[in-house]
Parts: structure tokens; sequence; C-alpha cells
């Protein structure tokens, strides 16, 4: 009953892409002589890794199911059931939410966590794709996020609202008082050339790479920098999002501080060049 998307395609792809490059640069770039760096390094990477490999398993079964006591929600090793006298209220939220995480991680087409939905309040996300709308369930153990199929999703919320016997109440975001919705971040035009800089930069800087050293020959120092430009952005990118919404300027405070640091590792690489 999930709504269908490319999510887990795209993390499985982003992740063999992320991971694999930087476990293979740690160790490319240090030696035995760089233990103590590489152990300070490899304990943060696999954490991460260990985190990221939990949350795209549980893509794999998320799901919604409605039984004679309540709802459920099953989401990797765990299902949340949700009791019939426990919802409070159902809100289907149309138009384009204002959603930034404040526990929480995401990536195109899979939503997971603790985020704030501006205008709503906040909400325990265990979506696909909730940006252009969700059903906001909200009970006294706490408010719950979810994207149904379209296919499902009438016949889903109806079920909801008789056996809680609630009345669904409409949402539309995109008609919702801007001072209330905020401002967001997916329709921050500056923000989002910011954002595409900054993956330009490490585009440039990993073609760098692989246009002067094809083969295994780049400079130790050189695949560090840029394992470590990969890490500052990813960094920046989730502390950004949840920064703009107290201060759009302190957002993009954080891109181009992370521009400037790509651009210096990329004036330090072609350094080699010309030192040699």
């Amino acid at each position: 009953m999930v709504k269908k998307t490319p999510g887990i395609v795209f993390g499985i792809l982003m992740g063999l892409l992320v991971f694999g490059f930087s476990f293979w640069g740690i160790g490319y770039s240090l030696g035995p002589e760089d233990a103590t760096l590489k152990l300070l390094l490899y304990i943060p990477a696999y954490l991460f890794l260990f985190i990221y490999v939990f949350l795209l398993f549980s893509a794999f079964n998320l799901n919604y199911r409605v039984e004679d006591n309540g709802l459920v929600i099953t989401w990797g090793l765990s299902k949340i059931h949700i009791g019939w006298q426990e919802i409070e209220n159902i809100i289907k939220v149309n138009g384009k939410s204002n959603l930034y995480s404040l526990f929480g991680m995401s990536w195109p087409g899979y939503m997971i966590g603790l985020y704030a939905a501006k205008g709503l309040g906040t909400v325990r996300m265990y979506a696909t794709n909730p940006w252009n709308g969700f059903i906001y369930i909200k009970t006294s153990k706490g408010f719950f996020g979810i994207t149904p199929i379209e296919e499902a999703s009438p016949n889903l919320l109806q079920s909801i609202a008789e056996k809680s016997q609630k009345a669904i109440e409409h949402i539309n975001m995109d008609a919702m008082d801007p001072e209330i919705k905020g401002e967001s971040i997916q329709d921050d035009n500056f923000y989002h050339i910011l954002f595409r800089l900054n993956i330009i930069f490490l585009a440039v800087f990993a073609l760098y790479l692989a246009i002067f050293y094809p083969g295994s020959g780049a400079p130790p120092f050189t695949v560090l920098l840029l394992v470590l430009a990969m890490a500052l952005f990813f960094f920046n990118i989730g502390n950004a999002g949840r920064l703009f919404q107290f201060s759009s300027t302190g957002g993009y405070i954080l891109q181009v501080i992370g521009l400037a640091v790509t651009g210096l590792f990329i004036i330090l690489a072609l350094s080699e060049i010309t030192l040699k």
C-alpha cells in the first residue's frame, strides 16, 4: 500500500558510490604510519554505513495495513500499532509541504524519521514521497505521516476514518498563509543554485582525478581531500536544511562554506601538477 518510487534503487546506487569511494579512498590515501588518523576516519564511516544500510533495508518492507483493532505501520524490524481509539485527528494534506528534518534521513523517494511540517507540527514520517501530499494522523502516541499508493489511498483513508470514527480534515498547503507555512527550501532558487554548485565542484574534483590519474596513481593526499570534501558536503546539506528554517542566510552560509572548502581542496590538488 506504499506509494511506489525509485527511492530504493536510488538509495542503493548512492550508497555504493559514496561509501564505496569513501572506504577505498581512506584505505588508499593513508598508510600504516597513519593508523590513528585512519581509525578516526573509519569509525564514523562505518557508523554511518551501518545506519544507512539499516534505513535502506527498512525501506524494502515499509507498509501500512488496516486490521480489526488498529492501523499497523511496518518498517524494518518494527511494527507500530495504532489502536483506533488512539487516533485523535486524520488530516489529508495536499499541496507542497514545508518539511525539514529534526532527526531523520531522506533522499528522493524515501523519507523516514522525525520531521517538522511548518503549519502542521512535528510528524514521524514513514513515507516515500510526501512533498506533494501525505496523510497526517494525530494520535495519543504521536503524529504520523504516511503515503499510500494512489489506488489504495482513498480506501485506506476512508477505512481509517470509519474504524476510528473520526472525520477527515483537508489542508491545502499551497493555499496556506506563507507566514504560517514559512519559506520552503524547495522553493528557494538561490539555495538550489548553491546546492548545485556544490555538486558541480565535487564532480569537477572527481573528473580531475579521473582525467589526470586514470589508473591508480593519484596522489594519496589528493584522494583524501576528495573524501573529506564529500563528507563535508553530506554534513552540510543536512544541517543547512535545518538551519534554513530559522535563518535562510545561515543555510546559505553553510553551502558557501562547502563551496569554499571544496574549491580550496581543488586548488591544493592542482598544485600537485604544478609542483612536479
